[in-house]
């Protein structure tokens, strides 16, 4: 048995000019039975002050639920005629670094094996989310992975800020977590207590979206470690962003 919350992360790769260019992390969200969204960061689709223009992505399926390491590529265009085909939200205060792309459910191969999250892994008012309380990262840091499987890793992580407050105004809380680039795009989870229904065959609360590390600005490299600690963006953004 595979565990379902590995099932719902893929790798990103970007490409452009006819080459690879970077790696990074996401996860499949299905606002209702008939579409299906690859969520990641919008920076890894497109981040202008890097020069960051990729033309395509390409995520790995696995194929035969009987042999895990059966895959194949599956490329996504991200422009077509000349428009972006990505969706990406804003708020009063700027851009919010959380992007969604449809996928054509009827281009996967028929023997797709995936699991993904839904509106019903949201937070809500009954789920209890405090600070200190258990998270997983669950993505592709610096591309590592079981490249056997195609399996994503986990890393331990707890909510290092309010839940439900906008840290400084801005849409995301903060991680306690070891991350590294390449993990941009991972979901943040949190386990559901035995017994929580409501969720089906995926027992877990998606809380938000990584984005980046965080930094003291007048921290001193050579003084001070890093905070370690990291933004990850509300989930339920998804709502707006996959909204028919």
């Amino acid at each position: 048995m595979i565990e379902s919350i590995l099932l719902t992360a893929v790798r990103v790769c970007t490409f452009g000019a006819g080459r690879a260019l970077t790696n990074a992390s996401g996860f499949f969200f299905a606002p209702d039975e008939s579409r299906l969204f690859l969520v990641t960061s919008r920076h890894v689709l497109c981040d202008a002050a890097s020069g960051h223009h990729p033309e395509r992505i390409e995520i790995e399926l696995h194929t035969d639920p009987a042999n895990l390491a059966a895959a194949t590529g599956f490329s996504i265009p991200l422009y077509r005629n000349g428009r972006s085909l990505w969706r990406q939200g804003e708020d009063g205060v700027g851009e919010i670094d959380v992007a969604a792309i449809e996928i054509e459910r009827a281009a996967l191969p028929p023997t797709t094996l995936h699991a993904a999250f839904t509106p019903a892994h949201l937070a809500g008012r009954r789920d209890r989310v405090e600070v200190g309380s258990s998270l997983l990262i669950v993505g592709f840091p610096l591309g590592f992975h079981d490249q056997l499987h195609h399996m994503p890793v986990a890393r331990q992580s707890v909510v290092a800020s309010s839940f439900g407050l906008r840290f400084q105004g801005q849409g995301y809380f903060l991680t306690d977590a070891r991350t590294h680039r390449g993990t941009s795009g991972a979901p943040v989870v949190m386990r559901l207590p035995d017994g929580d229904g409501g969720r089906g065959e995926l027992p877990w609360l998606l809380l938000g979206v990584h984005s980046a590390r965080l930094d003291a600005g007048g921290r001193d490299a050579e003084v001070d470690e890093a905070l370690g600690l990291n933004c990850a963006w509300y989930a339920d953004i998804l709502l707006t962003l996959t909204r028919d």
